[in-house]
Protein backbone atom coordinates (compact mmCIF):
# COMPACT_ATOMS: atom_id res chain seq x y z
CA UNK A 1 0.00 0.00 0.00
CA UNK A 2 1.61 3.18 -0.63
CA UNK A 3 1.43 5.67 2.16
CA UNK A 4 0.91 9.28 2.51
CA UNK A 5 3.50 10.21 5.32
CA UNK A 6 7.12 11.03 5.52
CA UNK A 7 9.29 8.65 3.55
CA UNK A 8 6.30 7.21 2.16
CA UNK A 9 4.98 5.92 5.43
CA UNK A 10 1.54 4.62 5.57
CA UNK A 11 -0.97 6.56 8.08
CA UNK A 12 -4.19 5.59 9.45
CA UNK A 13 -5.65 7.93 6.76
CA UNK A 14 -4.20 5.83 4.01
CA UNK A 15 -5.54 2.26 5.77
CA UNK A 16 -9.15 4.02 5.86
CA UNK A 17 -9.19 5.15 2.06
CA UNK A 18 -7.97 2.33 1.03
CA UNK A 19 -10.85 0.28 3.14
CA UNK A 20 -13.28 2.98 1.85
CA UNK A 21 -12.15 3.18 -1.91
CA UNK A 22 -12.76 -1.20 -3.33
CA UNK A 23 -12.98 -2.78 0.46
CA UNK A 24 -9.56 -4.83 -0.69
CA UNK A 25 -7.07 -2.95 1.43
CA UNK A 26 -5.75 -1.06 -1.69
CA UNK A 27 -7.78 1.70 -3.68
CA UNK A 28 -8.08 1.19 -7.69
CA UNK A 29 -6.21 3.72 -9.39
CA UNK A 30 -7.64 6.11 -11.65
CA UNK A 31 -8.24 5.25 -15.24
CA UNK A 32 -7.85 8.08 -18.10
CA UNK A 33 -9.96 5.94 -20.72
CA UNK A 34 -7.32 5.00 -22.56
CA UNK A 35 -6.68 1.79 -21.00
CA UNK A 36 -3.78 3.62 -19.10
CA UNK A 37 -3.74 4.49 -15.34
CA UNK A 38 -2.48 7.15 -12.82
CA UNK A 39 -1.51 6.69 -9.15
CA UNK A 40 -0.47 9.11 -7.24
CA UNK A 41 2.97 10.31 -6.12
CA UNK A 42 3.80 10.23 -3.09
CA UNK A 43 7.11 10.14 -0.24
CA UNK A 44 10.40 10.62 -1.11
CA UNK A 45 9.32 10.37 -4.98
CA UNK A 46 6.84 13.27 -4.50
CA UNK A 47 9.46 15.40 -2.71
CA UNK A 48 11.56 15.24 -5.27
CA UNK A 49 9.14 15.81 -7.99
CA UNK A 50 8.34 19.31 -5.65
CA UNK A 51 12.21 19.96 -5.92
CA UNK A 52 12.67 19.51 -9.47
CA UNK A 53 9.86 21.81 -10.62
CA UNK A 54 11.26 24.56 -7.73
CA UNK A 55 14.77 23.78 -9.55
CA UNK A 56 13.45 25.63 -12.62
CA UNK A 57 13.66 28.59 -10.78
CA UNK A 58 17.11 28.71 -10.76
CA UNK A 59 19.50 30.36 -13.61
CA UNK A 60 21.98 27.83 -13.61
CA UNK A 61 25.29 27.08 -16.02
CA UNK A 62 27.64 24.09 -16.36
CA UNK A 63 31.31 23.89 -16.35
CA UNK A 64 33.33 20.66 -17.51
CA UNK A 65 36.49 19.03 -17.49
CA UNK A 66 37.85 16.03 -18.36
CA UNK A 67 40.73 14.39 -16.38
CA UNK A 68 43.35 11.33 -16.58
CA UNK A 69 42.50 9.08 -13.80
CA UNK A 70 45.99 6.79 -13.67
CA UNK A 71 47.18 7.75 -10.36
CA UNK A 72 43.26 8.01 -8.99
CA UNK A 73 43.19 4.07 -10.07
CA UNK A 74 46.61 3.14 -9.37
CA UNK A 75 45.95 4.54 -5.75
CA UNK A 76 42.83 2.91 -5.78
CA UNK A 77 44.61 -0.83 -6.30
CA UNK A 78 47.20 -0.24 -3.57
CA UNK A 79 44.07 0.12 -1.08
CA UNK A 80 42.94 -2.75 -2.19
CA UNK A 81 45.71 -4.71 -2.17
CA UNK A 82 46.17 -3.33 1.76
CA UNK A 83 42.64 -4.47 2.46
CA UNK A 84 41.25 -0.75 2.05
CA UNK A 85 37.90 -1.11 0.02
CA UNK A 86 37.62 2.17 -1.48
CA UNK A 87 35.29 3.28 -4.21
CA UNK A 88 36.11 5.68 -7.08
CA UNK A 89 33.98 7.86 -6.00
CA UNK A 90 35.04 7.46 -1.95
CA UNK A 91 38.31 9.58 -3.15
CA UNK A 92 36.73 11.67 -5.40
CA UNK A 93 33.76 12.95 -2.80
CA UNK A 94 36.71 13.96 -0.75
CA UNK A 95 38.53 15.40 -2.92
CA UNK A 96 35.60 17.65 -3.74
CA UNK A 97 34.75 18.46 -0.46
CA UNK A 98 38.82 19.44 0.04
CA UNK A 99 38.36 21.49 -2.81
CA UNK A 100 35.04 23.38 -1.96
CA UNK A 101 37.01 24.71 1.53
CA UNK A 102 39.62 25.67 -0.23
CA UNK A 103 36.85 27.74 -2.52
CA UNK A 104 33.77 28.40 -0.15
CA UNK A 105 31.99 30.12 -3.36
CA UNK A 106 31.01 27.21 -4.21
CA UNK A 107 28.24 26.24 -1.07
CA UNK A 108 26.70 30.09 -1.33
CA UNK A 109 23.29 30.06 -2.53
CA UNK A 110 20.84 32.30 -3.40
CA UNK A 111 17.59 33.82 -1.72
CA UNK A 112 15.71 36.61 -1.11
CA UNK A 113 14.28 38.39 1.99
CA UNK A 114 11.87 41.30 1.64
CA UNK A 115 12.64 41.26 -1.98
CA UNK A 116 16.31 42.12 -1.50
CA UNK A 117 18.51 39.20 -3.04
CA UNK A 118 20.95 38.02 -0.65
CA UNK A 119 24.19 35.60 -0.68
CA UNK A 120 23.50 32.70 1.80
CA UNK A 121 27.00 31.61 3.00
CA UNK A 122 26.72 28.31 4.99
CA UNK A 123 29.97 28.46 6.70
CA UNK A 124 30.79 25.32 5.96
CA UNK A 125 30.33 21.92 3.23
CA UNK A 126 27.19 19.75 3.83
CA UNK A 127 27.80 17.03 0.88
CA UNK A 128 24.63 15.55 -0.63
CA UNK A 129 24.94 12.12 -2.00
CA UNK A 130 22.10 11.40 -5.09
CA UNK A 131 21.67 7.60 -4.48
CA UNK A 132 19.76 5.58 -6.97
CA UNK A 133 17.76 2.76 -4.84
CA UNK A 134 15.71 0.75 -6.96
CA UNK A 135 13.13 -1.50 -5.01
CA UNK A 136 11.86 -4.79 -4.94
CA UNK A 137 8.87 -3.79 -7.75
CA UNK A 138 11.95 -2.71 -10.38
CA UNK A 139 10.63 1.22 -9.72
CA UNK A 140 13.65 3.35 -9.29
CA UNK A 141 13.91 6.63 -6.90
CA UNK A 142 16.14 9.17 -5.91
CA UNK A 143 17.43 10.08 -2.59
CA UNK A 144 20.14 12.80 -1.43
CA UNK A 145 21.32 11.58 2.40
CA UNK A 146 23.44 14.34 3.34
CA UNK A 147 27.26 14.30 4.66
CA UNK A 148 28.00 17.17 7.18
CA UNK A 149 31.85 17.52 6.50
CA UNK A 150 32.51 20.31 9.04
CA UNK A 151 31.82 17.52 11.58
CA UNK A 152 34.54 15.37 10.17
CA UNK A 153 38.05 15.53 10.84
CA UNK A 154 39.72 13.19 9.02
CA UNK A 155 39.17 10.70 5.96
CA UNK A 156 38.19 7.49 8.35
CA UNK A 157 35.27 9.08 9.33
CA UNK A 158 34.42 10.92 6.22
CA UNK A 159 34.33 7.00 4.41
CA UNK A 160 32.57 5.85 7.66
CA UNK A 161 29.37 8.46 7.38
CA UNK A 162 29.14 8.00 3.93
CA UNK A 163 28.68 3.91 3.59
CA UNK A 164 26.38 5.07 6.52
CA UNK A 165 24.35 7.36 4.74
CA UNK A 166 24.62 5.26 0.90
CA UNK A 167 23.35 2.13 3.06
CA UNK A 168 20.44 3.78 5.33
CA UNK A 169 19.21 5.16 2.40
CA UNK A 170 18.82 2.27 0.47
CA UNK A 171 17.76 -0.01 2.75
CA UNK A 172 15.20 3.07 4.16
CA UNK A 173 16.56 3.21 7.44
CA UNK A 174 17.33 7.17 7.50
CA UNK A 175 15.53 9.15 10.09
CA UNK A 176 14.38 12.05 7.75
CA UNK A 177 16.86 14.81 8.98
CA UNK A 178 19.45 12.69 6.84
CA UNK A 179 18.38 13.87 4.20
CA UNK A 180 18.02 17.96 4.93
CA UNK A 181 20.65 21.00 4.77
CA UNK A 182 22.72 20.22 2.02
CA UNK A 183 24.73 22.78 -0.19
CA UNK A 184 26.06 20.95 -2.93
CA UNK A 185 25.73 17.42 -3.80
CA UNK A 186 27.38 14.85 -5.44
CA UNK A 187 25.86 12.66 -8.28
CA UNK A 188 27.83 10.08 -9.93
CA UNK A 189 25.70 8.57 -13.21
CA UNK A 190 29.39 7.49 -14.37
CA UNK A 191 28.25 3.98 -12.43
CA UNK A 192 25.85 3.49 -15.56
CA UNK A 193 27.86 4.40 -18.22
CA UNK A 194 27.41 7.90 -18.65
CA UNK A 195 29.81 10.16 -19.63
CA UNK A 196 28.90 13.51 -18.48
CA UNK A 197 25.92 14.74 -17.03
CA UNK A 198 24.13 17.93 -16.42
CA UNK A 199 21.80 17.27 -13.66
CA UNK A 200 19.39 19.62 -11.77
CA UNK A 201 20.32 22.25 -8.99
CA UNK A 202 17.88 22.02 -6.39
CA UNK A 203 16.88 25.22 -4.20
CA UNK A 204 19.37 26.17 -1.60
CA UNK A 205 22.71 25.15 -3.13
CA UNK A 206 25.40 26.24 -4.78
CA UNK A 207 26.49 23.46 -6.95
CA UNK A 208 25.84 20.27 -7.96
CA UNK A 209 28.64 18.36 -9.84
CA UNK A 210 28.32 14.72 -11.79
CA UNK A 211 31.14 12.11 -12.93
CA UNK A 212 30.68 10.62 -15.75
CA UNK A 213 32.12 6.84 -16.63
CA UNK A 214 35.77 6.02 -15.84
CA UNK A 215 36.68 4.88 -19.23
CA UNK A 216 39.20 4.93 -22.23
CA UNK A 217 38.47 7.68 -25.26
CA UNK A 218 35.83 6.18 -27.83
CA UNK A 219 37.19 3.94 -30.55
CA UNK A 220 40.15 2.70 -28.21
CA UNK A 221 38.43 0.27 -25.84
CA UNK A 222 39.18 -2.46 -27.95
CA UNK A 223 42.92 -1.46 -28.21
CA UNK A 224 45.72 -3.95 -26.30
CA UNK A 225 46.99 -2.64 -23.29
CA UNK A 226 50.57 -2.45 -24.34
CA UNK A 227 49.62 -0.31 -27.71
CA UNK A 228 48.12 2.35 -25.44
CA UNK A 229 50.66 2.56 -23.23
CA UNK A 230 52.73 3.16 -26.00
CA UNK A 231 50.70 5.87 -27.55
CA UNK A 232 50.43 7.36 -24.15
CA UNK A 233 46.70 7.19 -24.06
CA UNK A 234 44.89 7.03 -20.78
CA UNK A 235 41.43 6.21 -18.93
CA UNK A 236 39.81 9.49 -18.41
CA UNK A 237 36.43 11.19 -16.59
CA UNK A 238 34.55 14.13 -16.98
CA UNK A 239 33.18 16.09 -14.44
CA UNK A 240 30.84 18.80 -14.74
CA UNK A 241 30.34 21.42 -12.20
CA UNK A 242 26.37 22.73 -12.44
CA UNK A 243 26.08 25.95 -10.29
CA UNK A 244 23.55 28.85 -9.43
CA UNK A 245 24.37 31.71 -11.62
CA UNK A 246 23.21 34.06 -9.08
CA UNK A 247 25.87 33.90 -6.73
CA UNK A 248 28.87 32.17 -8.53
CA UNK A 249 30.43 32.60 -11.94
CA UNK A 250 32.00 30.52 -14.60
CA UNK A 251 35.52 31.34 -13.86
CA UNK A 252 34.95 30.16 -10.19
CA UNK A 253 33.45 27.04 -11.05
CA UNK A 254 35.97 26.74 -13.77
CA UNK A 255 38.76 26.84 -11.24
CA UNK A 256 36.68 24.54 -8.29
CA UNK A 257 36.83 21.53 -10.88
CA UNK A 258 40.89 22.54 -11.80
CA UNK A 259 41.73 22.18 -8.21
CA UNK A 260 39.55 18.68 -7.84
CA UNK A 261 41.61 17.77 -11.02
CA UNK A 262 44.93 18.90 -9.05
CA UNK A 263 44.62 16.77 -5.83
CA UNK A 264 43.35 13.94 -8.12
CA UNK A 265 46.48 14.24 -9.85
CA UNK A 266 48.06 13.60 -6.60
CA UNK A 267 49.05 17.61 -5.61
CA UNK A 268 49.52 18.81 -2.36
CA UNK A 269 50.24 15.15 -0.71
CA UNK A 270 46.74 14.02 -1.68
CA UNK A 271 47.18 10.67 -1.49
CA UNK A 272 49.69 10.45 0.88
CA UNK A 273 47.72 11.84 3.18
CA UNK A 274 44.87 9.72 2.57
CA UNK A 275 46.91 6.29 3.11
CA UNK A 276 48.57 8.07 6.20
CA UNK A 277 45.11 8.53 7.60
CA UNK A 278 44.00 4.49 6.79
CA UNK A 279 47.64 3.37 8.37
CA UNK A 280 48.55 2.10 4.90
CA UNK A 281 52.66 2.43 4.64
CA UNK A 282 53.50 5.41 2.24
CA UNK A 283 56.37 3.92 1.49
CA UNK A 284 56.15 1.82 -0.89
CA UNK A 285 52.80 3.97 -2.67
CA UNK A 286 53.08 4.04 -6.12
CA UNK A 287 54.97 7.73 -7.54
CA UNK A 288 52.81 10.65 -7.24
CA UNK A 289 53.81 12.74 -9.88
CA UNK A 290 50.94 14.50 -12.17
CA UNK A 291 50.22 13.75 -15.56
CA UNK A 292 48.47 16.07 -17.83
CA UNK A 293 45.65 15.20 -19.84
CA UNK A 294 47.23 13.03 -22.54
CA UNK A 295 48.88 10.41 -20.14
CA UNK A 296 52.48 11.65 -19.48
CA UNK A 297 54.32 12.93 -16.46
CA UNK A 298 54.65 16.31 -16.05
CA UNK A 299 55.00 18.97 -13.53
CA UNK A 300 52.59 19.71 -11.15
CA UNK A 301 50.21 22.69 -12.28
CA UNK A 302 50.83 25.83 -10.13
CA UNK A 303 47.54 25.52 -7.07
CA UNK A 304 45.89 28.74 -6.75
CA UNK A 305 45.79 29.76 -3.22
CA UNK A 306 42.68 29.64 -1.13
CA UNK A 307 42.84 33.11 -0.90
CA UNK A 308 42.92 33.73 -4.77
CA UNK A 309 41.05 31.21 -5.86
CA UNK A 310 40.87 32.56 -9.66
CA UNK A 311 44.75 33.78 -10.00
CA UNK A 312 46.28 33.14 -12.89
CA UNK A 313 48.94 31.01 -14.06
CA UNK A 314 52.19 32.01 -13.63
CA UNK A 315 53.66 33.34 -16.93
CA UNK A 316 56.26 31.47 -18.73
CA UNK A 317 59.91 33.52 -18.05
CA UNK A 318 61.87 34.38 -20.70
CA UNK A 319 65.35 34.89 -20.68
CA UNK A 320 66.10 38.45 -21.64
CA UNK A 321 68.91 39.52 -24.18
CA UNK A 322 70.92 40.17 -21.04
CA UNK A 323 70.97 36.74 -19.83
CA UNK A 324 71.22 34.53 -22.89
CA UNK A 325 75.40 32.92 -22.86
CA UNK A 326 77.92 34.63 -25.09
CA UNK A 327 79.18 33.74 -27.49
CA UNK A 328 83.08 32.47 -27.23
CA UNK A 329 85.93 34.47 -28.66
Amino acid sequence: MPGSGPRGRVTKNDVQAAVEGNGQGAPAPPTTGNGSSTKPIRGPAAMLAKFMNDSRSIPTATSFRTITVDLLDSHRRELKAAGRKLSFTHLIAWAIVQAARDMPVMAHSYAEIEGVPQRVDPGGVSLGLAVDVERKDGTRSLVVPVLATHILLDFPAFVARYDELVAGARDNTLAPEAYGGANMTLTNPGGIGTVASVPRLMPGQGTIVATGAIAYPPGLAEVSAATLQDLGVSKVMTMTSTYDHRVIQGAESGAFLRRVDQLLQGQDSFYEEVLRALGVDTAAAPDTATHDGAGAVTAAEPTASPSSPLSPEPPTKRCSRQCRPRPRS
